[in-house]
């Protein structure tokens, strides 16, 4: 497991520093503060690879930029090390000898791509095999179609499917456990070939509506979870198999790095995803009892409301990016449950002063203006009721009942005719 990543000279801020917990990390902030950068990082830490371009140090910080890390490894104690970038030869520093195994390590990234590091393919590259990659790296369309290092999803869930075999039945109750609560559950239909020119039988989803729509057509939400369930198996599988080759034991840790754990869902399936990828690393690790941690951001306030019932200070932690006077401050925070999805919005998390729209919040700031005041005008009352009107505020919203009593009383009195 990784256990912390002290960050100095690099990123968007002068220092950044991480105790992670060893289950569940969360991490917020608005975009363009580090969240991605910090996912990036964690990933080279524990694999020595970049999942996508090079981290570089910020030009106009002063001081010796460095990645110091520490996490455990498959035998006692903890392995640590701290990094120099080398400005002349463009690379950060790295020990020599071999680095200690962390774990299996899988990285899904916001745009689609995958990454995978395995200690038991990667680790221990022969110098005879060049081919061989010190990681799997997938473009967004590699993990449909394949690479040299692997079939891709549409192959493999077609071949699995014809097998009937474990993969399949993995793969089946996978799609299961990430299903939105409540809802149809993801269930496989029939393979079915699409186009004359095409030769391949595509696998297809059995929609709500009674039709099999193939996997390609799936919408933007099923097309992630889809892939996540498909690299999850693909990674847990070929290590088993590469682990047995080797006579080694299966990885005692997997690390599952996510960045934007939440992206295309739709918010019953945002308040489900994280419980949900922590239920299905059990289910895949078996009776392995590979320990799980997983690092994930997230801009959603559904993604924190979900882990209220499981969050657990022994194990789990949330940090949370700030831009304070122009400059980004890496916090640790209390996890506090707020019982209601809006008030995480007003939250750190996410720092909206009200949990409405913009027109919304600015006409209810101009009436609290009036609302203070001594003895307002009711040209400035009048104007106000008629801004927050404009705005949209619904009938049920709870500010009402205060404005409309503060209305009443300052309403002229007309007089009647004699």
């Amino acid at each position: 497991m990784l256990e912390s990543l002290h960050l100095q000279n690099v990123g968007p801020a002068p220092e950044m520093e991480l105790e992670l917990a060893p289950r569940l990390n969360l991490i917020t902030g608005d975009n363009g503060l580090g969240k991605s950068f910090l996912l990036d990082t964690a990933w080279w830490a524990l694999t020595r690879t970049w999942a996508r371009a090079l981290v570089l140090p910020a030009r106009l910080q002063g001081g010796k930029p460095r990645i110091a890390y520490r996490y455990t490894k498959s035998s006692p104690g903890s392995y640590s090390y701290e990094s120099a970038y080398d400005r002349k030869a463009e690379r950060w520093s790295v020990k020599n000898s071999r680095p200690a195994i962390p774990g299996l390590v899988l990285y899904a990234q916001v745009d689609g791509g995958f990454s995978v590091w395995d200690p038991a393919r990667n680790y221990w590259k022969p110098t005879d095999e060049p081919d061989r990659p010190n990681a799997y790296l997938f473009a967004p369309q590699e993990v449909w179609d394949g690479n040299a290092h692997c079939e891709g999803l549409i192959r493999d869930w077609a071949s699995w499917q014809r097998e009937n075999g474990e993969a399949f039945a993995l793969l089946t109750e996978v799609l299961r456990v990430l299903s939105p609560p409540g809802g149809e559950p993801l269930i496989p239909g029939e393979l079915r070939k699409l186009t004359v020119e095409d030769p391949k039988r595509y696998p297809t989803l059995r929609m709500p509506y009674g039709q099999d729509v193939a996997v390609t057509h799936a919408s933007a939400g099923m097309r992630r979870i889809i892939a996540l369930t498909y690299l999850l198996i693909w990674a847990w599988q070929e290590h088993l198999a590469a682990a047995e080759v080797r006579g080694d034991a299966p990885a005692r840790e997997i690390i599952f790095l996510v960045d934007e754990i939440e992206a295309h869902l739709h918010p019953q399936w945002q308040r489900r995803i994280v419980p949900a990828v922590l239920g299905v690393m059990d289910a895949l690790t078996g009776g392995h009892r590979s320990r799980v941690q997983l690092l994930t951001a997230t801009h959603s306030p559904l993604v924190l409301a979900s882990v209220e019932p499981l969050f657990d200070v022994e194990k789990d932690a949330w940090f949370d990016l700030d831009l304070e006077e122009e400059r980004v401050v890496l916090r640790k925070r209390e996890f506090v449950s707020r019982g209601d999805v809006s008030n995480w919005l007003t939250s750190e998390a996410f720092d909206l002063k009200k949990a409405r729209s913009l027109e919304a919040e600015s006409a209810i700031e101009a009436a609290l203006a009036l609302l203070r005041q001594e003895d307002p005008s009711w040209d400035g009352v009048k104007s106000a009721d008629e801004q927050l009107r404009a705005a949209g505020l619904p009938d049920i919203d709870p500010f009402w009942v205060r404005w409309g009593q503060f209305v009443e009383e300052r309403r002229p009195v007309k007089r009647g005719k004699r």
